[in-house]
């Protein structure tokens, strides 16, 4: 008599032992000659299932130790219209898929939602520890008689709702990948790493959410969300959302002149830094020419010299004295406003704490000092902040209206992040947030100020003389043909099925596309049926 097949779950894999009849499970399946089974990578575990489900193939399920959860939420609210649209767009698509919505549009209470519909041991993946601390705050105040941990800062739980780091869960993802059902990735651009990724690829999790304001990497690799996590499934950006869920906002380009000495010494470093770099053939705004810039300054004490010019030029243009009389006369104007002011080093931050006796956050600043000044700046017994990168991401600021960019890089996910600090509403249903943008005028500065707003995807700022109110767009907006209104249906997605080499196929069938039914009746199950299998 022929034994049944298994399934088990072997450090971040799967092995399917002795091999079923049929020959679905074989899109799945590599043999492995060590063991002598066939192994499967543990995030098909669901695709691999669905498929011997569907050719009524009887087998034990061994793989699975994660358990249906008893969730009865104290923390109750009415979700905005654009939460419920995500919810369900979310569970229409399989309940695997990214939403991308702005900072303070309410994506982790979306994430209550899903996890309230979706009752399974969950597995909740942060990019902080702040992050961490806040989500478990939210998690034990909205579900207070289900277990829930901490994986990471010297925790190591082991509860049916887990909170991690990204560090953390990647270090012990062979362990964890078998233990939950639900994985919520917060941040999750931070996934498609080489080192974060496996926290995806090694777990069976059936449900994925992926939650982000800012999905796009400059490597590209925020494609592989589609298999990691699942296809995006919903989109909004501050512009749909202002006057609603967001406050109403507006972006101020204020433009300062260096001093005839700073522009004098600026030019002559620029002056040297391109001699040097026309003799050695580099263009910086090539692809690679930062990178080769960085070689050929090393092999040279004329190319050091080049890489010591550029650097102290990029000093002048980010911290003329001209900003300085610029903060004073903004801080002057909206006082007492609570205020956020962001630079892109540290020695700015410092500079204006001392010049300006404001507090000051840094990855220097410890962890205690750095929650006090966070404390009360909330109570507003403190009005002003200044930071460099720390308040990027994942820090709640309610009541700031005013953030004041002195400084920061070209990237477009950072402006955004900054952008988002004060776009929550907090206690002022009628906010007006204002984000000052602070530029050293015929500079390189000018440049990396439009490489991070995207000049040919968004609008230019107003000058601050007659500035209005404008919107900034995450992404490009759709043609008009292609514009939905809000009455649309919302796309819907499936989950990309990952393009796992066939065991029992030629080589040359590799890599070609299957081919797949667009009869939605005939491929996808309803979502009650999906979350009674798993």
């Amino acid at each position: 008599m022929p034994r049944t097949p298994t399934l088990w779950f072997d450090r971040g894999t799967l092995v399917l032992h002795p091999p079923p009849r049929g020959k679905a499970w074989v899109d799945y399946a590599t043999w492995d000659d060590r063991i002598e089974k066939f192994r499967i990578p543990a995030c098909q575990y669901r695709f691999l299932v669905e498929a011997l489900w569907a050719e009524a193939t009887n087998f034990t399920d061994n793989a699975k130790d994660f358990v249906p959860l008893e969730l009865e939420s104290k923390l109750e609210m009415e979700p905005y219209p654009h939460q419920k649209e995500a919810l369900e767009a979310w569970k229409q698509g399989g309940r695997c898929g990214v939403v991308v919505l702005p900072t303070a549009a309410g994506k982790t209470y979306l994430a209550q939602l899903c996890l309230q519909q979706t009752p399974r041991s969950t597995l909740v993946v942060v990019p902080t520890l702040d992050l961490m601390h806040q989500w478990y705050a939210h998690l034990l105040a909205a579900f207070p008689d289900a277990e829930v941990g901490l994986l990471g800062g010297g925790s190591h739980d082991r509860t049916a709702i887990l909170v991690s780091t990204y560090d953390s869960a990647a270090i012990n993802a062979e362990n964890l990948g078998d233990r939950y059902g639900f994985l919520i990735f917060d941040e999750c651009h931070h996934l498609p790493t080489d080192f974060f990724r496996v926290i995806a690829e090694h777990s069976i999790a059936p449900y994925r959410l992926g939650l982000t304001a800012t999905p796009e990497r400059t490597d590209g690799r925020h494609t592989d969300l589609d298999t990691l996590v699942g296809p995006q499934v919903y989109r909004r950006t501050p512009e749909e959302l202002a006057g609603d869920a967001l406050a109403e906002h507006r972006i101020v380009q204020m433009k300062v002149k260096l001093s005839q000495a700073e522009r004098d010494r600026y030019q002559a470093l620029i002056a040297d830094r391109n001699a040097f770099l026309k003799q050695a053939n580099i263009r910086l705004g090539s692809t690679n020419g930062w990178q080769n810039f960085i070689k050929a300054s090393a092999r040279s004490s004329a190319g050091r010299r080049a890489m010591k010019a550029h650097h102290e030029a990029k000093a002048i243009a980010l911290g003329t004295d001209g900003k300085m009389r610029v903060l004073t006369e903004l801080l002057a104007k909206h006082y007492p406003e609570r205020t956020l002011i962001f630079t892109n080093d540290n020695a700015t931050v410092y500079r204006i704490s001392q010049d300006f006796l404001i507090p000051a956050i840094t990855y220097q600043t410890p962890v205690k000092e750095r929650h006090e000044i966070l404390t009360r700046f909330k109570s507003g017994e403190y009005k002003t902040l200044a930071a460099s990168h720390v308040l990027n991401e994942g820090v709640d600021v309610p009541d700031a209206r005013i953030a004041i960019l002195l400084s920061g890089s070209g990237s477009k996910r950072e402006y955004i992040q900054r952008l988002g600090r004060v776009l929550r509403k907090g206690s002022d249903r009628q906010k007006l947030a204002i984000l000052y943008e602070v530029v050293s005028e015929d500079t390189a500065e000018e440049r990396t100020s439009e490489r991070r707003r995207g000049q040919t995807k968004f609008d230019r700022p107003q000058e601050q003389s007659g500035s209005k109110s404008r919107q900034l767009e995450l992404v490009p907006s759709p043609s008009p043909e292609t514009t939905p209104s809000p009455s649309s249906p919302i796309p819907l997605y499936s989950r990309n099925r990952s393009k796992t080499r066939r065991a029992a196929e030629p080589s040359s069938e590799w890599g070609k596309e299957e081919e797949t039914s667009t009869d939605g009746e005939n491929t996808k199950q309803s979502d009650d049926d999906l979350l009674d299998r798993f």
